[in-house]
Formats: C-alpha cells, structure tokens, sequence
C-alpha cells in the first residue's frame, strides 16, 4: 500500500477528453488509474501513456454494471489505501435527433443510467477512500447543454441543442455537484462541476477545441489548492450559470 503518491482515478478515459486528463494528471506527478469500460482499451490507452514516461495503471469502470464499482473500491483499497481525486468524465449521448416530445424512454433511462445514476453511485462507493486523502477532489464531467439558465434564455444560445435525454441528465448531474459538495462543505473535499466546452471528439467530431485545451478546466479543478472553489460550475476560471 502507497500512501504517499497522489491517485487520481479518470472515468472513461481510453481515448478523447478522459485520455487527455489523466495525461496531464499524469504530467503533474499523480499515478492515474485509468478508467474503461472495455479492460482490452484500457490496457491499450495504458500502455500509451506509460510510453511517455507516465504511472499509469488500466482500471474497468462500466457505467452500466456496478459490480466493476465495488472491483475498482477494492482494488483501490488494497493497492493505494486511499483516491485524491476522481473526475467523473464517462459519459454517454446518444439522442440528438430527439427532442422532449419524442425521446425514447428507453434511452432516456439508458443515458441517465450512465451519466447519473452510474456516476452518483460510483461516487458514493468511492468516497470512503477519497475522504482519506488530506485534500480529495472530485470533478464531474458536466456541459454547458445542462444549464437551465441558458436553455431558457432568448440569447442563450441553445436553441439547437434541446436533446432533453443528454441535456437533463448533466443537469441532474449539476444538481449532484451542489448537494455533494454541501454534504461535503466540513471537509477538506472539494467538488465542482466542469464544462469542457465544445471539443473535438467522436462524438463531437466538428468540435472547435483541441482535446488539450478541453482537458484543461477538469484538470484545474482536480488540483485546486485549499482555498480553491466547492460547489461550482465552471469552464476554464469563469463560473457558468447553473
């Protein structure tokens, strides 16, 4: 058990935006375990990382099966003792040709169970350790398209991006973000909620934002120092509106 070195646990990070974040953890010194659904893409997206010199270990985290929750808690415990930081960055969308009249509930459960309720529960079988670091973070990997500010906004600009199944589910998710860091509010734990902006991905392949640059507002918030922020909302340094 190491209970000096600084872990931080990236959910789906085999490629895109979560690779990028636990690259640049990994760039500060923290040994990143790197989270994937699919064991055979973790190790690979692994093995990348310790090419460039990095402590990197594959760990399967599936949003849709808590049993790989309980498998990372106790593997986590036995290896490290305790989490510094966990980003929240597996996500799921999947209705952008819907809209509230016509979403399919089954894909409305399925995005929420992965993007919600996966991520709330995971959270909670995790925070055991996490309460262990003398400084724990916890950052979730929300998005501008949950701010119901802006959704009811004339000049918010988001009146094509209603897709209710992805947009509300990051909102439940900013919600999370207000009452965890709440409940957490006597403690040295700090969590906020990151935009990344709009970054070029698979899933967003006409992103105008490198993954480097959209990494970065996760990454600033798994490092604030004690005086930093709990409770926010953010992009980059600037607030957004909940």
């Amino acid at each position: 058990m190491n209970t000096a070195t600084q872990i931080a646990l990236v959910t789906g990070a085999n490629k895109g935006l979560g690779l990028e974040i636990a690259r640049q953890l990994g760039r500060l010194g923290y040994t990143i375990l790197l989270g994937a659904r699919d064991e055979a893409r973790g190790a690979e997206a692994a093995k990348r990382l310790q090419a460039e010199g990095l402590q990197v270990h594959a760990i399967q985290i599936d949003m849709h099966n808590p049993e790989t929750f309980t498998q990372a808690h106790d593997r986590i415990a036995s290896e490290f003792g305790h989490l510094d930081c966990l980003v929240n960055n597996a996500g799921f969308a999947a209705d952008w040709i819907y809209n509230a009249t016509n979403v399919p509930i089954a894909m409305l459960r399925d995005t929420f169970d992965a993007n919600f309720f996966g991520l709330v529960e995971l959270t909670q079988i995790l925070l055991p350790l996490i309460a262990k670091s003398p400084a724990g973070r916890i950052v979730n990997q929300s998005s501008v398209l949950g701010s119901l500010t802006l959704h009811c906004a004339p000049d918010g600009g988001l009146d094509d991006a209603k897709a209710v199944a992805y947009n509300s589910s990051k909102t439940a998710l900013n919600a999370f973000t207000v009452h965890l860091a709440h409940a957490l509010k006597d403690t040295p734990i700090k969590v906020n909620a990151a935009h990344p902006g709009s970054v070029k991905t698979d899933a967003n392949p006409e992103g105008p934002m490198s993954v480097e640059e959209g990494a970065r507002t996760a990454v600033r918030l798994a490092t604030l120092p004690a005086d930093g922020p709990t409770g926010g909302f953010f992009h980059g340094d600037q607030s957004l509106p909940w």
